[in-house]
């Protein structure tokens, strides 16, 4: 009875809230730049472009510029060393969320707020239980435990006295006593900073234990629940946790690893959910079984503006409010928060499939796709084709990585293409290898016509080469780079050849990547 009445509580607090974001977006956008503004009008920054009451929302982009990482970073600075009062009013807050520097090469450090820990975050964390305890009754998923994965925490490199790490490990060690109570394992498990004796642990602790919802990056997730079945001599997960209903899961697009989730959880007793969550903010999560859109979340503390493409790499970005959007190009996202965030450029970018209620999905990163050629191939094209080759193919795709091969240097020819690098979870007949990369080219040219174009008669790029790598290649990269674990994951795309020549190297220096 004690799960019924949380998940009644949490449905209350949550479901008429996330109905009036769908049917009322643009009031309650409004609602959250007048708080935002009012709270930051003693700030440093604040005074420094006149913050005042009454400001709308075109004079606050008028007056406000557009920030990178980079060139926020002076200010962000002062926040992390503990100076009060400069983005956000009041202390510096004592969490820093680290994120996995997959835009650039460091690490970068934001500050979390207690406003954006509580309104943001758990606010988005209670919508997302509310959801899931309202769309499964029937899998009294509050009746037992959520496994959950995360980083560690470290402290800050700024300031002493600061706790840091990705915002996993972030809101896992600051959840109230409540909500400890429904997920595993305990902290001190749960925030081990070596990942290898971290998985181990986890999986010893969890076997005996009702899991009946996973929370975490696929990838990890996986490494995590062949430990368990390796462990128990299981054949599928429904032998160790016969109750296990959902998982709720983020940070890569998960069309190339349902299958693989499926296969440990045959029968279709499994639910998948998604969330859009980053070291910047809880942004959207997925309200709707069975698609693929993500709800925008416009009450959280984050006011929201969205660059077009165009405009990516212009020195005036000029982004458009949420009521000036329009379905299907992709935009980069901005937002300004209540974590002291003013018109930030996050470096992904989404597009609209839907203004009634405001939904989307994930295509990418400002800096992450192929464009070396004209072709204009974003990740959310990339992960799609691989999932279609996958399919075709009859294989399971664990990760992959993809850059541009520039023919003419090598060969005095005129032609370019994409050379991939692709992990699977098992042997690929010699049969359906070769077609793998057929398939991936055809779905490529399916999805966009720029690469369509381009590939037209071979004249400007040829058909993909794809390099299939040992299990454990990617696995073996991220750790050479200390990227193991949490929210840490390899690049899909990049115009520089720097990653692929990496993984290819470990490929093929026939060394034990399985340990």
């Amino acid at each position: 009875m004690l799960d019924q009445l949380i998940a009644r509580a949490v449905q209350l607090g949550s479901l008429p809230r996330l109905a009036r974001v769908r049917h009322e977006p643009e009031a309650a956008q409004a609602a959250v730049l007048r708080y935002l503004l009012g709270r930051a009008r003693s700030t440093a920054w604040g005074r420094r472009y006149g913050y005042e009451p009454g400001l709308s929302a075109s004079e606050f982009a008028a007056r406000v510029p557009v920030s990178t990482y980079e060139q926020l970073y002076p200010e962000l600075e002062k926040v992390l060393r503990g100076q009060p009062d400069v983005l956000w009013p009041g202390p510096a807050p004592r969490w820093q969320a680290r994120s996995s520097g997959t835009t650039n090469a460091r690490s970068k450090y934001l500050p979390l707020t207690p406003e954006a820990l509580h309104h943001n975050h758990y606010r988005a964390g209670r919508d997302m239980l509310a959801l899931a305890t309202h769309l499964y009754p029937a899998q009294r998923l509050l009746q037992g435990k959520t496994l959950s994965l995360g980083g560690s925490l470290n402290p800050s490199p700024f300031d002493g006295g600061a706790l840091t790490g990705d915002v996993s490990a972030l809101v896992m060690h600051s959840l109230p006593g409540w909500a400890q109570t429904l997920r595993t394992p305990p902290l001190p498990l749960a925030l081990l900073e070596e990942w290898e004796e971290k998985i181990e642990r986890i999986a010893r602790h969890v076997l005996r234990q009702d899991v009946r919802v996973l929370a975490g990056v696929p990838t990890w997730m996986l490494v995590l629940l062949r430990r368990v079945l390796a462990l128990t001599g299981a054949d599928d997960l429904r032998q160790v946790w016969p109750r296990l209903g959902l998982f709720l899961h983020g940070a890569v697009a998960f069309g190339p690893y349902q299958p693989l989730f499926e296969e440990l959880m045959p029968g279709g007793q499994l639910r998948f959910l998604e969330i859009y969550n980053a070291s910047e903010g809880y942004f959207a999560l997925q309200d709707e079984p069975g698609s693929p859109d993500l709800l925008l979340l416009l009450d959280h503390g984050i006011y929201y503006e969205f660059l077009p493409a165009a405009q990516f790499d212009q020195p005036d970005p000029r982004p458009v409010p949420l009521e000036a959007v329009t379905i299907g190009p992709s935009y980069a996202l901005v937002i300004s928060s209540n974590a002291g965030l003013w018109r930030y450029l996050v470096g992904d970018t989404v597009r609209f499939t839907s203004l009634r209620p405001y939904r989307v999905r994930i295509t990418g990163r400002t800096k992450h796709f192929l464009n070396a050629f004209g072709e204009e191939v974003v990740v959310e094209n990339a992960e799609a084709a691989i999932a279609a080759a996958a399919l075709a193919t009859g294989c399971a795709v664990c990760d992959f990585t993809a850059a541009p091969v520039y023919f003419a240097a090598a060969t005095g020819t005129s032609r370019g293409g994409h050379e991939w690098a692709v992990e699977l979870a098992g042997p690929l007949p010699p049969p359906a290898a070769a077609a793998f990369a057929q398939h991936l080219d055809q779905e490529l040219r399916r999805l966009n016509s720029d690469y369509d174009a381009k590939r037209h008669r071979d004249l400007a790029l040829a058909l993909p080469r794809v390099h299939f790598v040992p299990p454990g290649t990617f696995e073996t990269w991220l750790r050479g780079r200390g990227r193991l674990g949490g929210q840490r994951k390899v690049p899909r795309l990049a115009n520089s050849r720097q990653v692929l020549e990496e993984v290819l190297a470990l490929s093929q220096q026939g060394i034990d990547l399985q340990r």
